[in-house]
Formats: structure tokens, C-alpha cells, sequence
């Protein structure tokens, strides 16, 4: 079982620190252990009960009132609102659908955002803080890699969806060529860069996870990309890191390389002289728009 401290669960419930004690004080629905210096901390049942309550919380359940309620009750009438598709509570749904390992969840919570406010808001307003939640919960170590490879297929199946829906621009020649490298099988960030490039009417040529070097070469000798964009977000050498697009920079003769995942953005001063660095999606959209226009 994982332990978290009151700060994991400000991210991860959405709460700030100084309510949750508050709500300990003063209604008792949390009962965390205590080090002998006092530091609290939280169990995976306190987590998702917290989550529970402030999804009640947020749909105008008084805390007063929740407080009053047994587990079951709150369960009860958290999962009477699933059916409700507020944008406000996403962030609680996606984090109980990857608890819970529940599709239906999931895809219901997704589908209304991305009906509302379409993929790319979708994407940066709130997968990417989902991850990052999922990101802590790999550290305490309260997520279970099956959870983990769950969600993360069922957002590469929904945007893989979303890029099917894309007209196949009409000029193709000198497409944006996507791909990650040989140990890099974390495509989401890259799938993401694919969609909203062709969303923009870019045309794309996508190779994919782990993509060997001599048949990247070949690929772009064959179809005489204007430009390519990885993303790194496996840990590797920083030494591996540099000389590759040291290597890749020469090999390509000037083409632009833009690059980021968390490798790049951690350790972009051992690449800076080699590559674009993507910091956003929407940073990848103006850095490609001032390049394209140029």
C-alpha cells in the first residue's frame, strides 16, 4: 500500500493543503498516521475517499453534510453522478476511472471533453495534468502497471481516433516527419504533435515508437522531409543523449530538428545546440508557424 504526504494529495485530489487539514479539524473525514514529528500520511483509501468527497464537494454537497455520510453513502452518490458530464469534475472521473481500471469512465469523461472543447484543449487543459498526476502516483508507488498501460492505451486509441477523422492534406510533398527513437516506446506527446499538425492541415509522416537510426536515414532521403520532430522521455545517458543529435544534426544536413518530452526539457543544455526544444504543444505550434512562414 502507498503512503502519501498531504502535498501528493493537493495534486491529486485537487484540494489545497490547508482545506484538507481543515477538514480533518473540524469534520474528521480523513485519519491520517502521524510520524512522531507529526507528518501525516495517506493511504490509496484515503486517496480515492478524498477524491469522492471533493467531487460531492464540487457538486454542492456542503462538507457538513458529507462529513455525515458513511463510506457506502458517499460511493453511493459519487457513482449517481458519473452519468453527469460537468467539465468541472474531469480531473476526479479520470483519476476513478484509472483507480478503478473503468473504461466506460474513462471514455464517457474524454468524449464529453473533446466534444466540448475539441482535442487540443483537451489534451493541454486536462491529459496533461492527468498524467502528471499519474506521474506522482508512480512515485509513492500506488499505481499498478497495468493501470498504468490501461489509461495510457485507452488516450493512444482515442487520439489514434481523432487523427483517423483528419482530412489527408492535398500537397504532400516535404512532410513534418514524426518518430521516436530506438529506445523510446512512450508515444502519447508524439501521437498528440501528429494530430495537431494535420488538425493545422500539415501533412505528416508518422514512423512511430522505437524507430531504428539507418532506416530513419533512409526514410529521409526517400521522402525529403521539411522538417522532424521526437520526443524523449526514457531516462538514458547524457553522453548517448548528445552524441546521437550531434550525429542526427550532421546526417541531416540543416534539416530543422525539433525535439522535447521530459529528457529534452530536463537536460536541454546537453542538446541545445543541436535541436528546436518543444516546450508545449503550443510552443510547438509557433516555433513550426514561424518556421513554416519563413
Amino acid at each position: 500500500m502507498a503512503e502519501y504526504k498531504i502535498k501528493d494529495l493537493e495534486v491529486l485530489a485537487g484540494v489545497k493543503a490547508h482545506t484538507i487539514r481543515i477538514w480533518e479539524k473540524r469534520y474528521g473525514i480523513l485519519n491520517p498516521e502521524r510520524s512522531e514529528t507529526q507528518i501525516r500520511s495517506y493511504s490509496d483509501i484515503e486517496l480515492v475517499q478524498l477524491i469522492n468527497i471533493c467531487l460531492l464537494n464540487k457538486n454542492g454537497f456542503k462538507i457538513s453534510k458529507i462529513a455525515t455520510l458513511s463510506k457506502e453513502e458517499i460511493q453511493q452518490r459519487v457513482w449517481s453522478l458519473m452519468g453527469d458530464s460537468k467539465i468541472d469534475d474531469s480531473g476526479e472521473k479520470l483519476l476513478l476511472a484509472l483507480i478503478d481500471m473503468n473504461e466506460v469512465l474513462f471514455r464517457d469523461t474524454l468524449d464529453h471533453l473533446i466534444s466540448e472543447i475539441q482535442l487540443e484543449k483537451t489534451f493541454s487543459q486536462h491529459l496533461i495534468p492527468f498524467l502528471d498526476r499519474i506521474g506522482i502516483m508512480w512515485l509513492v508507488g500506488s499505481i499498478k502497471p497495468a493501470q498504468e498501460h490501461f489509461i495510457s492505451n485507452l488516450i493512444r486509441q482515442k487520439i489514434i481516433s481523432e487523427i483517423d477523422k483528419q482530412k489527408i492534406p492535398a500537397d504532400t510533398t516535404h512532410p513534418v516527419l514524426l518518430y521516436l527513437p530506438e529506445h523510446e516506446w512512450h508515444e502519447i506527446s508524439l501521437l498528440f504533435y501528429h494530430y495537431l499538425l494535420r488538425s493545422k492541415g500539415i501533412f505528416t509522416v508518422y514512423l512511430g515508437q522505437s524507430m531504428p537510426y539507418d532506416s530513419l536515414m533512409c526514410c529521409i532521403k526517400d521522402i525529403s522531409p521539411s522538417c522532424i520532430i521526437t520526443s524523449w522521455l526514457t531516462s538514458v545517458d547524457l553522453d548517448f543523449m548528445r552524441c546521437y543529435f550531434n550525429k542526427l544534426k550532421d546526417d541531416v544536413a540543416g534539416l530543422p530538428i525539433y525535439a522535447g518530452g521530459a529528457q529534452i526539457n530536463l537536460n536541454i543544455s546537453v542538446v541545445n545546440e543541436f535541436i528546436i526544444e518543444v516546450k508545449s504543444t503550443v510552443d510547438l505550434l509557433s516555433h513550426f508557424s514561424k518556421w513554416h512562414t519563413a
